[in-house]
């Protein structure tokens, strides 16, 4: 388990991050078309991690790394919650997100394989933030689980971590 924080309240997650270093963990995720989302290998992927695109912080980090993604070769952004696909749709549709993938782990082992579910507080079942980084070859290159889940991630690091 790891340990984050909820409006100053400790919570818990299901499991760890992966680890700099090792392999990613395949997923399948539900695409806001209802398309499968999996872990693409040849492609560099940025796995932005979070509990709902209806919260502020979540809608801000999806922006951002929307926009971070125009500039971001041969790497793929993908959005992660477990926000309904529809919920998604609506979101990227009204923001224009359109550089990144909006995926959900609704019906998924995404949460447990990446050890990102909360287990407990008012946020349980739902996703923490997190960010994963990986290459070409499913090493992973960078993973941040804040320390404060109403806080956004560290951007400039997951885009150094791609070199």
């Amino acid at each position: 388990m790891a340990t984050t924080a909820l409006g100053g309240t400790p919570v818990q997650t299901v499991g760890e991050l992966p680890a700099v270093g090792s392999t990613a963990p395949a997923f399948t995720l539900t695409g806001s078309d209802f398309s499968e989302v999996t872990l693409a290998s040849g492609t560099r992927t940025v796995l932005n991690i979070f509990p709902s695109v209806d919260t502020g912080v979540c809608s801000a980090s999806v922006r951002k790394f929307n926009e971070l993604a125009a500039d971001l070769d041969d790497t793929r952004v993908v959005n992660v919650s477990v926000d309904l696909p529809f919920a998604q749709a609506r979101f990227c549709g009204a923001e224009g997100i359109d550089n990144a993938v909006a995926a959900s782990a609704y019906k998924s082992s995404f949460g447990s394989d990446y050890g990102v579910t909360l287990v407990d507080g008012k946020f349980e079942a739902l996703l923490a933030r997190a960010v994963v980084v990986v290459d070409r070859d499913g090493t992973v290159l960078h993973s941040q689980l804040v320390p404060e889940i109403g806080t956004e991630p560290d951007y400039d690091a997951a885009v150094s971590a791609l070199g």
